[in-house]
């Protein structure tokens, strides 16, 4: 073969073999490019995607001198969302809040000159939203450019979106991840949460410098990506145990949020674990995330609003006693007018022995007397501190009854019907109680329309479901309800909701106290029902008493016999204990009237002085509220200390529960509330001693 021949064969095969490793090199960096393009792609897909803000600012100089003004360089979508600023990229500031711009430039330009990271919350105008911002200076300084990364803490939304895109990447590789050059690194290391990944063997994928820097100020130890939870949190059993049950949680597939205390060398911090899954591609977990947030110092801002909201409360309270001061102090001043006159009417007439008008004065007087004793009534109502006699009761009939009170009532200017539906379920209630109550509420919608106009009083049964339970606050079951229904002005949402509000009212000074719709409240809780009002200006107003159905059948009423003082049968001992002088004489009179021998003391030492004197009683009654050390209840102790087995009536202006002892009444002991009639004492006193 020519020599010439083989030296071209040598050469072109030279040739091949150069190209063929230059298109081996040309492969490798295809594949490299590749690559980078996908891990661009990637980050790129994720700082769209993230829910968190972020953008970047280049300053740039301007008529207000050197880095007076920025322009927006670069911005993700959460950017818009959060600030309403579509399309910001480009855009000058002062071009876009020329108001503003001041603050915002003096702000990022501190970052962009000092290199200082900057973290501060700023609520914006055009959205009403508060964000948490996180603002560094991106090297080398001479690019003249801020990096401004925020979230939205007004609805709290979390960055775990965009870690949760890389479910499907995260595998083996949630470290490396975690730790890949560019930005969406950097985002996460620089983010106001403390990072951590765990696989399902309980060790460490992933942990951010926040994490780090928090377990060595909890447990003294550092942490990174490789170590055994469990072996670095050695020596906290009860730390331990506590957090792996909550990875547990986490790898068991469930998502989830726990806010936790943690108090060390006498610090209190608060902190906000929120914990994820992480799945590959079949569903199955691998490993779970958890981000931290440090709020202490929004738990402390809830503390200091708790406080203020109670101050708020207190100062309530004092000006609802200034409003029950003017107003009951009116109502009983022309109560104590009526009766005092009366009386001075009475003595007049006997001295001018006119005794034919004594008969209408006394009535007048007793009328009164009893008007501010419903008075009373009314503000233990409020109070629920009244005593309830509750029983079965068929209310169609109780309405029926009081329908001629509520017509002369409200008027004849106020057209009353009455309408109760066929086979109404009887109810658990004190029926005085309720008829007060409606009472009220009629009076009221008379009071909201002074031109004349109807009350519609209507009872029917109702089941209340789960749900409308929910919102009346009761139990779902059967409920009688019963309502009133006016045609007058209505009220405003804020008057509703402040209605039943303890003396509040919209009557002016002197023509109520407030308390009608509070003591209707106060009695239907108590039942264990609720009351729900519904109303609108110009529209009227619908208050709806919700009381339960009662398994037992409603007793027919029975009318109670006009009081008569019966002689008593035999003449027993009493010891009387009332430290006012008036009731004191007029109780001791009436009981020495029908045979009984009475011994009244003012005070607790001196029934027990004529105890240890020798008096030897057969029945003991005191006032529960006594001066001196001692009340009524010590002096009964006390007595039956000496007399073992001595009955013992408690005659109180309060309720059944002063005389209480661990919620239960004593043996051979009964409680009368002032006031009272004369011949009830009469006949507690009779019953009483029949137990001797």
């Amino acid at each position: 073969m020519p020599a010439s021949k083989t030296t071209a064969q040598d050469a072109l095969l030279q040739r091949l073999q150069a190209l063929e490793q230059d298109n081996a090199r040309l492969q490798a960096e295809v594949r490299e490019l590749k690559a980078n393009v996908d891990d661009v792609a990637l980050y790129r897909f994720l700082f769209e995607t993230m829910e968190e803000g972020f953008c970047i600012i280049e300053f740039v100089d301007g008529p207000h001198g050197p880095d007076s003004d920025y322009v927006h360089i670069l911005a993700n979508a959460a950017y818009a969302r959060h600030t309403g600023i579509p399309n910001v990229v480009g855009q000058y500031l002062r071009q876009m809040v020329p108001a503003e711009a001041d603050q915002w430039i003096a702000r990022y330009g501190h970052v962009l000159h000092s290199g200082e990271q900057l973290q501060f919350e700023q609520e914006l105008v055009a959205t009403g939203r508060v964000l948490s911002v996180t603002t560094f200076r991106i090297e080398p300084a001479e690019k003249r450019q801020v990096a401004v990364l925020f979230k939205d803490i007004t609805a709290r939304y979390r960055a775990e979106t965009a870690l949760q895109q890389l479910n499907d990447q995260l595998e083996q590789r949630v470290s490396a991840a975690l730790a890949e050059r560019g930005l969406f690194a950097e985002l996460v290391e620089r983010s106001v949460a403390r990072v951590q990944v765990l696989d399902t063997s309980l060790r460490l994928l992933a942990v951010n410098a926040r994490a780090v820097k928090d377990f060595e100020f909890l447990f003294g130890r550092s942490i990174k990506a490789g170590d055994s939870l469990p072996e670095c949190m050695t020596g906290f059993p009860d730390d331990c145990q506590r957090a792996l049950a909550l990875w547990h949680r986490a790898l068991g597939g469930e998502s989830f949020t726990e806010v936790i205390e943690y108090g060390r060398s006498g610090r209190l911090r608060h902190f906000e674990l929120r914990f994820n899954p992480l799945r590959d591609s079949a569903g199955v977990v691998f490993a779970a995330y958890l981000f931290v947030y440090d709020i202490t110092r929004q738990v402390g801002e809830q503390q200091r609003l708790l406080k203020a909201e109670e101050a708020l409360r207190q100062a309530q309270k004092m000006e609802a006693v200034g409003q029950l001061t003017g107003g009951i102090a009116h109502d009983f001043n022309n109560l104590l007018g009526g009766i005092l006159g009366a009386h001075e009417l009475i003595q007049q007439r006997l001295q001018q022995a006119r005794l034919d008008d004594v008969a209408s004065l006394l009535a007048t007087a007793s009328h009164s007397a009893k008007s501010a004793a419903a008075l009373v009534h009314r503000l233990l109502a409020f109070s629920r501190r009244q005593t309830l006699v509750p029983q079965a009761t068929a209310v169609d009939g109780l309405i029926l009854e009081m329908e001629d009170l509520v017509r002369r009532s409200v008027g004849p200017a106020i057209a009353v019907s009455v309408h109760c539906a066929p086979r109404l379920w009887p109810t658990f209630i004190d029926p005085p109680q309720l008829q007060s109550a409606l009472l009220n509420l009629c009076i009221n919608a008379r009071d909201a329309q002074p031109g004349g106009g109807r009350i519609d009083i209507q009872c029917h049964n109702r089941e209340i479901d789960a749900v409308q339970g929910e919102t009346l606050d009761l139990p779902a079951g059967p409920y009688l309800c019963v309502s009133v229904e006016d045609s007058g002005r209505g009220m405003p949402p804020d008057v509703v909701e402040r209605a039943i509000d303890p003396f509040f009212t919209t009557k002016a000074l002197g023509q109520g106290t407030g308390l009608g719709l509070s003591m209707a409240y106060g009695f239907v809780r108590q039942s264990g029902g609720q009351l729900q009002i519904h109303s609108s200006l110009g529209k009227g107003t619908r208050v709806e008493l919700y009381l339960p159905r009662h398994s037992e059948a409603a007793k027919p009423s029975q009318q109670r016999p006009a009081p008569a003082l019966v002689p008593a049968q035999g003449c027993a001992s009493i010891l009387l204990v009332e430290d006012q002088a008036p009731l004191r004489m007029v109780i001791g009179e009436v009981l020495e009237e029908v045979g009984y021998q009475v011994r009244a003391v003012e005070h607790g030492q001196a029934a027990l002085a004529a105890l240890h004197d020798g008096l030897r009683p057969q029945l003991l009654i005191s006032d529960i509220g006594l001066p001196g050390g001692l009340d009524g209840r010590q002096v009964a102790e006390a007595s039956r200390a000496l007399l073992p087995g001595l009955p013992v009536l408690f005659i109180t202006g309060y309720d059944v529960s002063a005389a209480l002892r661990d919620g239960q009444l004593p043996a051979r002991t009964a409680v009368l509330l002032k006031p009272f009639d004369l011949a009830d004492i009469v006949d507690k006193v009779a019953q009483l001693l029949a137990m001797s």
